[in-house]
């Protein structure tokens, strides 16, 4: 629609291109630090050549090893082992969540000692299943 005054003609619709613009940056502003972000402890994770499919995070709980030895229930961190199963438990009840499923995820380079510690302060709490992270090996021609 367009009004004619005089030699002058106003024009009612609305320049959308900057706007087109603007989203499209965002769009690619999100594109690249969405994979940036990382959920849980930064842990350099050991390769196996033979490995399942990881079940979906957001359903279980994971409890990270570091290699420094600090020990972490998602995002938290855990400072006393002897508590760390009654932490999963509580969670668990808060979160109604009926099975006992736990996945573990363990430095490279975390003291062994310290990763067993970890599992058995899990199986206390009567967790039935630990599972162990890797990553998928880069297979290579034999």
């Amino acid at each position: 629609m367009s009004v004619d005054v005089g030699s002058k003609t106003a024009k009612s619709e609305p320049n959308v291109v900057p706007l087109c613009d603007i989203l499209l940056v965002l769009l690619i502003i999100f594109m690249i630090v969405t994979p940036m972000i990382q959920k849980g402890a930064n842990v350099t994770l050991p390769e196996a050549k033979y490995t399942a499919s990881e079940p979906d995070p957001s359903q279980m709980f994971t409890v990270y090893v570091k290699k420094s030895g600090e020990v972490a229930l998602d995002d938290k961190p855990v400072t006393d082992l002897a508590k760390l199963g009654q932490l999963i438990l509580d969670r668990m009840e808060e979160m109604q969540r009926t099975e006992k499923k736990v996945l573990l995820k363990a430095d490279l380079e975390a003291a062994y000692g310290r990763v067993v510690d970890v599992m058995n302060a899990i199986k206390e709490a009567q967790i039935e299943v630990i599972g162990l992270v890797t990553e998928q090996k880069a297979s290579t021609l034999e």
